[in-house]
Formats: C-alpha cells, structure tokens, sequence
C-alpha cells in the first residue's frame, strides 16, 4: 500500500501527464493528420479538430500500447522512474509543447517527451541505452527524406498527364488498404501488442499462416481499390476528396497510437515503482491519455491546423493525398516497433515533398528553418534542463525522489 504521500505525487503526476496529453491533442496529433486535408480545402478547420479527437482517442487505446512501454521503461537502463520525476518530465516536456502552440510553430513532442526522458533518467543515475537511442535517431532523421521522397514521387505521378488518375489513386488506395490489413490492433489477438486483421482472419482459414496472410492482404487490398475505382469512375473529384479524408482518419488514428505513449509512458513508469495494492491495468492508462488527446483537439488544435495547412504549402487534393500516404506508412512503423516518433516532422516532411513536386509552390523556407532549429532545440533543452534540475535534487535530503 502506497503512503499518502507518494498517493499524493502519483495524483500530480496523472495531471501532469493528463496536461501532456491535452497538449500533444492540441499540437502534433490534433493539427497534423487533417492539416493536407484542411489545406486542400476538403474539410473544415473546426470539423477537422472535432473528427481527429474521436480517431486519437480510438488510436490511443487500440495501438497504444508498444509506445508507452519504450517511453516509460527504455529508455535509460538501471533505473526506474518515480512519481516526482515522471511529473517533473511531463511538466518540463509539456511546456515547450505549450509554447510552440501558442507562438503557431510545431515543436516536436516525441523530441520534448523523448529528451526529457532521458535527461531526467540519467540525471538519476541510469545509464544510456545506445542501442534504441541509435534506432530512435535513425527513424528521425530517415523521415524527411523517406517521407518527402515517397511524397514526391506520388505527387508526381498524381499530376502526370500520362497517367490516368483513377488507375494511379486506385492503386495508391490498394497500398493503402495493404498496409491497413497488417498493422496490429490490441483488440485482435491475445498478445499484448495485439494482432493484425491478416493474421486474426488467417485463423479462419484452412491454410497456412503465411498463405493465409498473404491471401488476406492482397484481398482485402483489391477490395479498397476497387471502392476507389467505382468512385472514381462516378465523380473524380468527390473520389478524391472521400481518399483524402479516409487518408486523414488513418493518420489521426495512427497519432493516437503512437502520441498517447508520449503522455502516459512516464506515468506507467511511475505506476510502476509505487508500491500498490492494486495495480493499474495499462488499457485504463491508454484510455486516460486518449481522452487527454480528445480534449486537446477539440480545445486546442484549430490553431496548429492552420498554421501548417496555410503557411508551409498551399495545398492541392492530389499533393495532399501523396502527403498523407507516406505519413500513415511511417507512423504505423514506428507504432508497431515502439518507437516515440513526431506526427509534425512526419506530415511537414511529406507536405514538403509534395510541394516540391510542383517547384516548390507556397511553401516557406524561413518557416521550415525555424522549426528544424525548433526541433532540435527543444530536444537539447528537454535533455539538458532535466539533466540539471534531477542533479540539483540531489542536494535535498536523501528519500525526496
């Protein structure tokens, strides 16, 4: 049974991550996901906040799980984090988040949570764990060019005359359907990161596993383009739109499940090392976050909308939808393998490519520049303020954390 005063810090650290998870609602997976959309004019700001909330809250509870893991326990090796550092990190990462909603740049919060995380842990006294740090730095820095070169390419071939557009958006929406029958729901299945749609209907079948899959995959992948192509066929225009939308769905119910663990990894972490009669079962801290992530995007994401609709591209439906079709692939990677991953350095690197594709039309070097440095600044902040105020602790008596 836990003291009333360590109940008492697990309290401020639920606000804590509570805060985090309101804004990361309001910035990176609130603004991002429909921002191509909203861009394309397909949707309005408002609908667009309002829709992305219920999908994040959907995605937090159903792909959740393999994020808030890696966050709250590898990261830094040898220790545990307690309650007053969990709060600390979460308060520390929320505010640079805050700041970036209010002054309209999108920082980074996979950079915040992710360098607060380790700053603090090593401030008390755990060790580095390389090997993810290189796996997280890889993804990070693949994303603008895998992000933005796919996005390129697909734009290209969008705006092509050569190439019938209800032949080429079919067979984008076959990839995407493809992609959307193997990505793993905790629902399906009894392992904890659950299952995909492929391999939970395989079990149905008399056949292989891997036939099984396979089979699944390509029919349920020809079945999406064959939607595509009926619509297509009936209003291209308004097909476009529908994809663009589905497109924007997927992406925010990708941020959920990725986004979420950003918030409540401390918290488990937290949960964790006190010492309870009853411990919290992770779904219940998944469901928390996520209604975090609802009341940030219903409250705080409109702002960060459009900014990034308006002010880094002006944005066709044909460049919206290469923009979305990268950024739903790379964030469900990074979900299916744990790792904190930014939906603003995801969306911005595909809506770059995109544009480019057309010379590089509405978009603004300046913008782009301030919010690398942005990114970059607010990890070595993230990393170093934690590092320095769990070492300053130290001075106070022995048992405080």
């Amino acid at each position: 049974m836990a003291e009333p005063g360590q109940l008492l810090i697990l309290i401020i650290a639920c606000g804590a991550s509570f805060i985090m998870a309101w804004t990361i609602g309001a910035g990176s997976s609130g603004s991002t996901p429909f921002a191509p959309a909203v861009g394309a004019r397909a949707i309005s700001v408002m609908r667009a906040g309002f829709i992305v909330g219920i999908l994040g809250l959907a995605g937090a509870v159903l792909q959740g799980a393999n994020v808030a893991d890696a966050v709250g326990t590898g990261l830094v090796g040898g220790v545990s984090l307690t309650a007053p550092a969990a709060t600390l990190l979460l308060l520390l990462a929320a505010g640079l988040v805050v700041f970036g909603v209010f002054t309209g740049y999108p920082i980074a919060t996979a950079f915040t949570v992710t360098g607060a995380v380790i700053g603090v842990g090593l401030g008390l006294g755990g060790t580095p764990v390389w090997a993810k740090y290189i796996e997280i730095a890889t993804l990070w820095i693949l994303i603008p060019f895998v992000g933005g070169g796919i996005s390129y390419i697909t734009a290209t071939v969008l705006r092509s005359d050569n190439v019938p557009e209800r032949y080429s958006i079919s067979i984008l929406g076959g990839i995407v359907g493809l992609v959307l029958a193997n990505i793993p729901f905790t629902l399906l299945g009894s392992a904890s990161s659950g299952a995909s749609i492929a391999t939970a209907l395989t079990t149905k079948l008399p056949v292989s596993p891997l036939i099984g899959e396979v089979l699944v995959s390509f029919l349920f992948a020809t079945l999406v383009a064959f939607v595509l192509l009926w619509d297509l066929n009936s209003d291209v225009e308004a097909a476009q739109r529908h994809f663009l939308l589905a497109l924007g769905g997927l992406v925010a119910f990708s941020a959920g499940g990725s986004q979420v663990g950003l918030a409540v990894g401390p918290l488990l972490a937290a949960f964790n090392a006190a010492s309870l009669s009853v411990g919290i079962p992770l779904i219940v801290l998944l469901l928390f976050g996520g209604i975090g992530l609802l009341a940030g995007s219903w409250m705080g994401a409109p702002r960060m909308i459009k900014a990034i609709a308006q002010d880094y591209s002006s944005l066709g439906p044909r460049r919206s939808i290469a923009a979305l079709i990268p950024s739903f692939t790379i964030a469900q990677t990074a979900v299916l393998f744990g790792i904190p991953v930014s939906f603003n350095e995801i969306i911005i690197s595909a809506v770059v490519g995109s544009g480019f594709s057309a010379g590089g039309a509405g978009l603004s070097t300046q913008k782009m520049l301030y919010t690398v440095l942005a990114w970059i600044g607010s990890l070595a902040l993230a990393i170093g303020i934690g590092y320095g105020v769990m070492q300053a602790i130290q001075i106070i008596p022995p048992g405080f954390i």
